[in-house]
């Protein structure tokens, strides 16, 4: 059956072209006003002078976002994104450049609930946007997009992108701050090859769409990359450019959560190949796919049975925490080839608000069979809209996941000799471990300790590291075994804890010191502070580096167990005062936050210093991020004091447990300071009973209701932590990092049991 495109203003390309014919690239170049979506595309696998090699893909947007009131006339919004990959340093540089227009355009998706579902996201976003940004990686083109009608000649911000009298297209790219750039000529060395079904396929809001591609051009031309202005000395390119329209109905099947695959490949045999597979995500339904093969002398083969599969484990970035294949399997029978691509580096990821939140491109290198006979090639992929956290929630259960991962690699279970030595002293020193028992090494010191990790926490903590190498501009992926560190540290405090308050329950199960008995988990819980250590062995960090990090981390841990001191020693002592003084009351209250910022806070906020120091941020920037995630640990705490209080009154799990272990927290110590003295006095009666009785329970919880104590203790944390990041907001760039950690901050706050 023959299909036919119909674009907006009502023109045809007709359905009885010759079936696999040359295109007419005298129309079909040209920007076309009638189609509501449109894209020009293009990569290339370069060879550079000095043996230098990148892989570049560049992609020219434009959408209709709206009509004039008056002309009827629609009006565009631009975008360009592109990316320069440096297969020889393992670097992945992006640009991302969109619409002037597209704060003001993105608030009133997000007031329409489109875009973002997640609360804390949505409203971290519209904060940000109201300021007139967008979050980098983004940027705003500084003017209007130019588009021409007349030939192909677009201009994104002196990003261009132009078709010559020759049938040559040139491509200019540059980014000052990031000092990188290409000019490059693609000479097509094949005619332009329709995709899909004779050139219409199926776009991802269930619109129509015209797509061809030019599988194979001569590149030549010149890269910059940093301080390299290098010639090319052999490059191949491709071309793709796709236009059409979104359907008006406004049904089920528009409203499609589409996302895809795709790839392309240059082989050495003379042959190219692309397909994609585009896949509903809320149903898991094929939305259309397609293979297109070139064979050898530019015959166009296509067809729907293949099969595109990921293989081995993914790769997880820490920026996103999402999930990504970088090897994959193709296989289509049809064809009588077989392949495996591989990505060049892992590192390939390209976050951007046009996405959601971000996708993986990048330069694949390709082996396998065709026709029997071994062939090799260079490729791109690109995944998109495969999104693993669309809330905080799963975000954190995916930095959990990795935390986990990098504690396995950290203190694994079964090890060889060299991690053995590395575990008990360190690598290359036999002396220690000369006798030792390995099993039974692993089985008293380790294992209790991943007994705790293995169940999984909120490692909110290993997050604030990785968070703040980002936010200041570090690479945070190069960091990721970091994220052990503060999840070890903080399951020895929560082992030796349990010991001492007598803890039955830890993350789901008995705690570690019933499992393995009391003297097992003292020592296990103790040496979890220490085994941390290897993180600074394994960093590639300057020694100066590793220095300050190790001084930060025993000044983290001084503090802790200074707050753990004071919090054994309780402030019983300060009740006879407290309840006959108001003065005294009020420092009652000045005692609990300095054990918190001791105990909690400080661990926190050294943790976050260690963050900005890996990502290169300046003193201000890292004195900055200890003071936030100082506040965000005093205010986790005073919200852990009311979220026990309120589950009692919600009638949720928690049944005032604090007020019957006769402990005196915030909100306690904060009521002490305004109940009248007999009110005081009645108040301390039963918190000091410690009693399970709930009516007894109930009356504390009134009291403390009485003036509104528990909820002022929930507005002075979330007022503690406002004041934290208004001081802290002007020293660190408007990011998609900081907006996460923006979220992030108020959903750790904003949680309930």
């Amino acid at each position: 059956m023959k299909k036919t495109l119909t674009p907006a203003n009502g023109n045809f390309f007709p359905a009885d072209w010759p079936k696999d014919g040359p295109i007419d690239l005298t129309i079909h170049d040209l920007p076309h006003a009638s189609s509501t979506t449109e894209w020009w595309y293009m990569h290339s696998h370069i060879q550079a002078k000095g043996n230098r090699n990148f892989s570049l893909f560049a992609s020219f947007f434009r959408r209709i976002v709206e009509y004039d009131k008056k002309t009827k006339a629609p009006v565009f919004a631009h975008s360009v994104i592109w990316a320069l990959s440096d297969l020889d340093k393992k670097t992945y540089n992006t640009v991302s450049l969109i619409d002037p227009r597209a704060p003001k355009l993105g608030l009133e998706r997000l007031q329409k609930g489109e875009m973002l579902k997640d609360p804390f996201l949505k409203r971290a976003a519209i904060e940000m946007l109201k300021k007139g940004v967008v979050p980098y990686p983004d940027e705003l083109l500084k003017k209007d997009a130019i588009v021409s009608l007349k030939s192909l000649s677009l201009d994104f911000d002196g990003n261009t992108f132009k078709k010559q009298k020759d049938g040559s297209y040139q491509l200019h790219l540059f980014h000052k701050e990031l000092n990188i750039g290409v000019d490059l000529v693609f000479t097509p060395q094949r005619p332009p090859i329709r995709h899909g079904d004779n050139g219409v396929v199926r776009g991802v809001s269930a619109e129509d769409m015209f797509y061809y591609f030019i599988p194979r051009c001569k590149v030549t031309g010149t890269v910059k990359a940093k301080e390299e202005k290098l010639s090319i000395t052999k490059a191949s390119g491709w071309y793709d450019h796709e236009f059409g329209c979104h359907p008006d109905k406004k049904d089920d099947e528009s409203k499609k959560d589409v996302s895809w695959n795709w790839i392309a490949i240059q082989l050495n045999n003379g042959c190219e190949l692309t397909a994609y597979d585009l896949i509903d995500l809320k149903t898991g339904e094929d939305c259309g796919s397609f293979i297109i093969l070139i064979d050898e002398k530019g015959k166009r083969h296509h067809s729907n049975n293949f099969h595109l599969e990921p293989l081995d484990e993914p790769w997880t970035s820490t920026r996103t925490f999402n999930d990504y294949p970088v090897s994959w399997k193709l296989d289509a029978p049809d064809f009588k080839l077989t392949f495996e691509a591989h990505a060049a580096f892992n590192n390939q990821e390209f976050a951007t608000a046009l996405s959601k939140p971000a996708f993986w491109e990048g330069r694949m290198n390709i082996t396998g069979k065709y026709k029997g006979k071994k062939v090799e090639g260079e490729g791109y992929i690109e995944r998109h809209g495969f999104v693993n956290n669309l809330n905080m929630k799963d975000f954190l259960k995916s930095v959990s996941k990795q935390t986990l991962k990098s504690v396995r690699k950290i203190i694994p279970t079964s090890f060889g000799q060299d991690k053995f030595e590395e575990l008990v002293s360190v690598k290359g020193n036999k002396h220690f471990t000369d006798g030792l028992d390995k099993k039974a090494y692993a089985a008293t010191l380790i294992k209790p300790i991943r007994e705790i990790t293995d169940r999984g926490g909120k490692t909110w903590r290993s997050y604030a590291t990785v968070a703040c190498c980002d936010i200041v501009g570090g690479n945070s992926q190069d960091a990721i075994d970091w994220l052990a560190l503060p999840e070890m540290m903080h399951v020895g405090s929560l082992i030796v804890d349990d010991v001492e308050d007598g803890s039955q329950i830890r993350r789901g199960g008995p705690s570690c010191h019933l499992i393995y008995g009391t003297p097992v988990a003292i020592n296990a819980g103790t040496a979890s502070y220490f085994l941390g250590q290897i993180c600074i062995y394994q960093a590639k960090d300057s020694v100066e580096k590793k220095i300050q990090i190790y001084n930060w981390y025993f000044e983290a841990m001084r503090s802790s167990h200074s707050g753990q001191a004071m919090d054994i020693y309780g402030l019983d002592y300060m009740i006879p005062d407290a309840l006959k003084s108001d003065s005294a009351a009020r420092l009652l209250a000045k005692r609990v936050i300095a054990t918190h910022r001791l105990k909690s806070a400080a661990p926190a906020s050294y943790l976050a210093k260690i963050g900005g120091l890996l990502g290169d941020g300046t003193t201000e920037q890292i004195e900055g991020l200890g003071n936030y995630f100082e506040a965000l640990g005093i205010s986790f705490q005073i919200i852990d004091d009311t979220l026990n209080l309120k589950g009692f009154k919600d009638n949720l799990k928690t049944k005032a447990e604090d007020i019957t272990a006769g402990k005196i927290t915030y909100p306690v110590a904060k009521a002490m300071a305004v109940l009248s003295k007999p009110d005081r006095a009645r108040l301390w009666h039963i918190v000091n009973s410690k009693t399970e009785d709930i009516e007894l329970l109930a009356e504390a919880v009134a009291l403390l209701d009485k003036h509104n104590t528990i909820e002022n203790c929930e507005k002075e944390a979330k007022s503690i932590l406002e004041r934290a990041w208004r001081k802290l907001d002007p020293l660190v760039r408007d990011s998609m990092v900081k907006l996460n950690l923006r979220a992030f901050s108020w959903f750790v706050l904003e949680r309930t049991y």
